[in-house]
């Protein structure tokens, strides 16, 4: 099975907690074990697991990749996104979590987040839950 999320992003580069989201639809899946692949069909946005209890760990994660890939570098991308690219190529573009007894099988302090690079803009990620 396979859902649909819709986001709007609000700032050229964000992450955006959607553990609930997934979580919500495991559930309502009613597997009891299987697994979850979370996937992004854009390429100036990625998909990642971290902490979610300390916000500024997303805002270290942010500012290192602002560091690494500038917004302006020199690209010969002509769009004007070349940045945005570079970012999403670096997070990737999925992340597969196991389900066990009906629930993501994550750890203590992670979560899952779609990763804006070229916001703001309306966005989706796919859920295969199987």
């Amino acid at each position: 099975m396979v859902h649909s999320l819709s986001l709007s992003t609000r700032q050229r580069s964000e992450m955006i907690e959607i553990t609930a989201e997934v979580e919500r639809l495991v559930a309502e899946s009613g597997l009891d074990e299987g697994r979850v692949t979370v996937y992004c069909p854009h390429t100036t946005a990625g998909v990642t697991i971290n902490e979610d209890a300390d916000p500024t760990v997303r805002a270290d994660i942010l500012e290192a990749l602002e560091r690494l890939v500038p917004w302006r570098g020199g690209y010969r991308h002509t769009e004007g996104n070349a940045a945005a690219h570079i970012k999403a190529s670096l997070v990737g573009h999925s992340v597969t979590v196991p389900i066990m007894g009906g629930r993501l099988a994550l750890g203590t302090w992670q979560g899952i987040f779609f990763c804006e690079f070229d916001g703001p803009r309306s966005r989706r990620v796919l859920v295969h839950i199987g």
